[in-house]
């Protein structure tokens, strides 16, 4: 038996249990956790902004220790260290096929399975996003396990899973940031501080954070920012100030909220792209005129896990670890355990802080 969150129910708090997990069968991986992220993705799914079945065990960025494997497993092997893959592709749908793997339409597949039994009174238990990172360990298809790289710290590994994957994607992948040009981020979480650095990465020449707590402004500068401002109704007009009045090259958005997703578009130079990477509940409705769609000629793209192929850009991140460029541990700014998720649930809820990472 191991410790882990469960979700009893859409909207209920975490209740920490004791869970049976099965001997892997073929095709399968079980993972003794060494981290996992908190995000603002496992808040969507416990209040049902996103859909999940229920009880579930959440958690979805993670890493960890292979344990023992199922028949037919060639990738990985007992002692190896991993990242969790909360999105495996399949290979064969439209999507895939277009090489847009992030858009699989089988990914989630999994998440719809009874991986687990709970202890106490043998019910069953899904997989939130499916990989149950909010346990001690875990059983998942292995497809949703990839090598930790060489020279990354397996607890700071867990940060690939997700934050890393997505706020680096969105920068290079999505808005395709080039050098010189200048980037806004609005949202300054886990997500929004990889995607600072992903920026200064790039080499944009004004990287402009914005969020509602002024709080988080050193935060944002050791990340990479040149700039930054606490949200207000004045926000765009104060970021077309910074930029000679014409607004940044990119805007990319990373809280989901209608209000923010117009701030970011209005920071847009004419022609510029703002992307979006929060996610949001279907009441936040954004609204243009179709004048201003033709005048300001912006480009405005969703973006799914950073538009990323983890077994394409975990190597590329790699390198910037190794390299000095790309900080995992600058975006933790609490260690806690499983009994510390309700807590850092909370502090999103009031944008607090930037990464809450489960240590186990």
């Amino acid at each position: 038996m191991v410790r882990a969150a469960v979700l009893p129910a859409v909207g209920a708090p975490l209740e920490i249990a004791e869970i049976d997990l099965p001997a892997p069968g073929p095709g399968q991986v079980r993972v003794r956790l060494a981290a996992a992220g908190v995000c603002h993705s496992d808040l969507s799914l416990s209040d049902g902004t996103m859909r999940v079945p229920v009880p579930a065990v959440l958690g979805h960025e993670g890493a960890g220790t292979v344990v023992s494997v199922g028949e037919g497993v060639t990738g990985v092997a007992p002692g190896d260290g991993v990242v969790l893959n909360w999105a495996p592709s399949c290979g064969r749908c439209h999507a895939c096929s277009l090489g847009e793997v992030w858009l699989c339409a089988n990914a989630l597949t999994g998440a719809g399975d009874v991986y687990a039994r709970r202890a106490s009174d043998g019910s069953d238990l899904h997989p939130g996003l499916n990989v149950a990172a909010f346990a001690e360990e875990t059983v998942v298809a292995a497809g949703c396990v990839l090598p930790v790289p060489d020279g990354v710290p397996l607890t700071d590994a867990a940060l690939l899973g997700c934050a890393v994957l997505t706020g680096y994607g969105a920068v290079h992948h999505s808005a395709r940031v080039r050098a010189g040009e200048s980037v806004a981020v609005f949202g300054v979480g886990g997500v929004g501080l990889a995607a600072l650095q992903a920026a200064r990465i790039a080499g944009a020449s004004q990287v402009i954070a914005v969020d509602i707590s002024p709080e988080k402004e050193s935060l944002a500068r050791e990340a990479g920012a040149t700039h930054y401002l606490v949200a207000s109704d004045t926000t765009a007009r104060e970021i077309r100030s910074l930029t000679g009045k014409q607004g940044v090259d990119v805007a990319v958005e990373c809280v989901g909220r209608a209000v923010t997703i117009r701030a970011a578009w209005d920071s847009t130079r004419r022609g510029g792209r703002t992307t979006v990477v929060g996610l949001g509940g279907k009441d936040q409705q954004v609204t243009f005129n179709a004048l201003e769609i033709f005048h300001w000629g912006r480009t405005l793209s969703g973006c799914v896990y950073g538009n990323s192929d983890p077994a394409r850009d975990l190597p590329v991140l790699a390198e910037h670890v190794r390299a000095g460029r790309l900080d995992l541990g600058m975006l933790v700014t609490e260690r806690i355990g499983l009994d510390g998720i309700a807590g850092a649930f909370e502090n999103m809820l009031a944008g607090k802080g930037g990464r809450a990472l489960v240590v186990f």
